[in-house]
């Protein structure tokens, strides 16, 4: 193990130590056999053009940059493993500016990746990757704020384009870890291989307490999958303006009738009332028509566009008196207001969450703000793997130690991110379902992975199945990955 003034004396030579703000790394906890540390890394991306626009938050999305990361590990017997993560860098959703285009927010995305790369291969403290993750994310953020600055960027990249970033590292990192042990990793996060409970983590509040009482010992049978209705997207046939003429279904009955769905994520414009409440009337219309008797459910997503919580309770209110049926159909609201909560603390939602769960999403980038969250009367929180593996179960934790109602979404993941997302649904109680969009917008980005992983990639009954992400590592991910997709 190499002393701390040689690590400062690395981090200095690769430009991201301030000393005063990273934190001296902890040495004499708990060692066990298990612990690894990080051999090798490489990383790569995928560009691929979306089949047709998605337009979440006021934005039209057509293009995603994927970021694959590949890292071997080694045991302290000497063991090695390669894992594999992946990740839509998704900077629209995760680094939004008014200020900043497209492509230098992506650039900025890709230059902190690189420095994370660099961060990570150059660790050499052994651990299980949550303890990794747990002395790297400062370092991570410390990079971020050393590419702001060597980009001259005028909006600062944020803490959620920074999860975003560095969560195919996590994952990769879990999935070498999982393979190294024939295990899969799931089956890690006992005490026989973690160091440390959930207090290392979490706080004195978590003292004593470990991950298994708030994860399953083994996935889900079946998961829900809820298909999303972008802004843009066509609800009736009329609205099919010119037809893509692939053979996939172009309006939403003919997607509700091909692949059986019963969830839909209704994505909504925050700042034109009668807009959002005729959208409501209409899906819900069309999901009856397409499919009667189905015990459907929705989820109201405003990409945190809606100006205060009377706006959303207004909402509510009307789409109650228009379709009283499709009010009780609604499952939950997500992220209605502005993510920065710190900066908004008059946007509470304790009387909208008496109507529905209310959910952060944007939002939630750690234990704090989950914590003003609950403050300011969030009731639910949505996972997400581009958040990073160790984060999405620490919060799950968290979250369910709190109570709080659970859900899984997706960042348009395609391929392993699709398959590390439903893997951290199937494993936490209480998940109402995952989105899975991927299929709508990127299909060609999932097909590599259909023949391997049909549960996943082919929804007629509107479920994903896990029967095939049960092997070792990340919901194997990396036996698929190895083999050059």
């Amino acid at each position: 193990m190499i002393s701390n003034s040689r690590r400062n004396f690395l981090y200095q030579s690769i430009g991201l130590l301030a000393a005063p703000s990273l934190p001296t790394i902890i040495t004499g906890s708990a060692e066990r056999i298990t612990d690894i540390r990080i051999e090798e890394l490489t990383f790569s991306y995928e560009e691929f053009q979306y089949r047709a626009p998605y337009k979440f938050g006021g934005v039209p999305v057509d293009r995603a940059t994927i970021l694959n990361v590949r890292v071997r590990v080694r045991s302290r017997r000497g063991e090695s493993a390669t894992g594999f993560g992946s990740m839509p860098l998704g900077n629209v959703w995760a680094f939004p500016s008014r200020e900043l285009p497209y492509q230098t927010t992506l650039n900025a995305m890709q230059v902190l990746a690189s420095r994370i790369a660099t961060v990570t291969s150059s660790f050499t403290r052994f651990g299980h990757p949550i303890d990794l993750h747990h002395h790297l994310q400062p370092l991570y953020d410390a990079a971020a704020r050393e590419t702001t600055n060597e980009l001259g960027l005028t909006t600062p990249i944020p803490k959620l384009a920074t999860l975003v970033t560095a969560s195919p590292f996590d994952a990769a990192i879990h999935d070498a870890y999982g393979k190294l042990h024939r295990l899969n990793c799931y089956q890690t996060y006992t005490p026989a291989f973690l160091n440390h409970d959930l207090g290392e983590y979490l706080g004195s509040e978590f003292r004593g307490e470990s991950l298994p009482r708030y994860l399953r010992p083994g996935p889900v049978e079946r998961l829900a999958i809820f298909h999303s209705v972008g802004g843009s997207d066509a609800v009736m046939p009329s609205e099919v303006k010119s037809r893509i003429g692939d053979g996939m279904p172009e309006s939403l009955g003919e997607w509700i009738r091909r692949d059986g769905l019963t969830h839909l994520k209704i994505k909504l414009q925050g700042e034109n009332l009668g807009w959002d409440i005729e959208r409501v009337v209409a899906v819900d219309r069309i999901a009856g028509e397409s499919r009667p008797g189905i015990d459907w459910r929705y989820c109201v997503d405003f990409n945190e566009r809606c100006p205060n919580v009377g706006y959303v309770l207004e909402f509510l209110r009307k789409v109650k008196e228009r379709t009283p049926r499709g009010f009780e159909r609604i499952l939950y609201v997500e992220q209605p207001t502005a993510r920065d909560l710190e900066a908004n603390r008059g946007n509470v939602m304790h009387e909208a969450a008496k109507l529905r769960p209310v959910v952060i999403d944007e939002s939630l980038v750690d234990l704090e703000s989950l914590r003003l969250a609950r403050e300011m009367g969030y009731t639910g929180v949505a996972l997400k793997a581009c958040k990073g593996q160790s984060e999405a179960l620490l919060m799950a934790a968290a979250a369910r130690k709190y109570g709080m109602f659970l859900t899984v979404q997706d960042l348009t993941c395609p391929g392993a991110s699709l398959i590390h997302s439903v893997g951290i649904a199937a494993h936490v109680p209480g998940v109402a379902g995952v989105e899975g969009n991927s299929r709508q917008y990127m299909p060609a980005a999932n097909r590599p992975w259909e023949r391997a992983f049909p549960g996943i990639f082919i929804i007629r009954d509107g479920m994903f199945r896990t029967r095939e992400i049960r092997g070792h590592g990340l919901s194997a991910v990396g036996s698929q990955a190895n083999q050059g997709i």
